[in-house]
């Protein structure tokens, strides 16, 4: 009992050095963010839409994207993955990702590296998971044309912050020049930009309301196959729709 009880002061003390935590992860029992501002994160938002992953991803490779301490990499682990990989820029989010599966015993790679670097990986991977990390790029669209042409094989779990109205209009695939009233609505496709600083952090950078989402996946090239929660899509890699032949020259 005493061993035990070393044992689980020691973990504390390594966990506590490691800080800070934005993802409360349980060590065998010891949680790495117990007091985290959103609670239990990102567990409780994981339940609200795991259902839409089978429960057996039945050897699948799986790349986590901006993974910070490897929730989603873990999660897919215990559901049978093959092949997990894990990025993230930050040094500090990849010492604890590597600390919990040291600590944990699961078999997941972590490397640093950016997004707008995936193309170095050299491979395509069956499920790529992208979750909250678009609104922190400078280069979001670029972000998401990179993971379609290098690395999504075949589905993308995604979520991204969103703000403004969620109703999704029916729009014309085209407008005239003349056309000013449409970017008044308040449904149409919005991107809104943070010049200084959203939720204290200097890194929110673009805050999309749900069409403007909806209609950036669809233009990266990704086909929406499901949408469980608020934010959240299950994404399946399809065509680029604007891809279109030129028009034809005058004759």
């Amino acid at each position: 009992m005493h061993a035990q009880k070393r044992h689980d002061h020691e973990l504390e003390r390594q966990i506590s050095e490691l800080g800070p935590w934005f993802q409360n992860i349980d060590i065998r029992g010891i949680p790495t963010a117990p007091d985290h501002f959103l609670g239990n994160y990102p567990a409780f938002k994981w339940r609200g839409f795991q259902h839409v992953m089978p429960e057996d991803l039945e050897g699948r490779s799986v790349l986590d994207v901006g993974c910070n301490a490897g929730f989603y990499s873990f999660e897919m682990k215990k559901r049978n993955a093959g092949r997990v990989l894990g990025i993230d820029a930050d040094p500090h989010y990849l010492r604890q990702a590597r600390f919990v599966a040291e600590q944990t015993g699961v078999d997941v790679e972590f490397r640093q590296m950016s997004v707008y670097d995936v193309g170095k990986i050299g491979e395509k991977f069956d499920l790529v998971i992208f979750m909250g990390v678009l609104y922190h790029l400078r280069h979001p669209l670029l972000a998401l044309d990179l993971l379609y042409e290098h690395v999504v094989g075949d589905q993308m779990l995604f979520q991204c912050l969103q703000r403004g109205d969620e109703r999704v209009p029916e729009l014309g695939e085209n407008y005239d020049f003349s056309e000013w009233a449409l970017f008044d609505r308040p449904d149409y496709p919005k991107l809104f930009f943070v010049e200084e600083r959203y939720a204290s952090d200097p890194t929110n950078w673009f805050i999309p309301n749900r069409p403007a989402m909806e209609a950036i996946l669809r233009s990266s090239g990704f086909v929406i196959e499901a949408h469980p929660e608020r934010e959240v899509y299950l994404c399946r890699r399809g065509q680029r729709h604007y891809a279109v032949e030129p028009p034809p020259k005058p004759a």
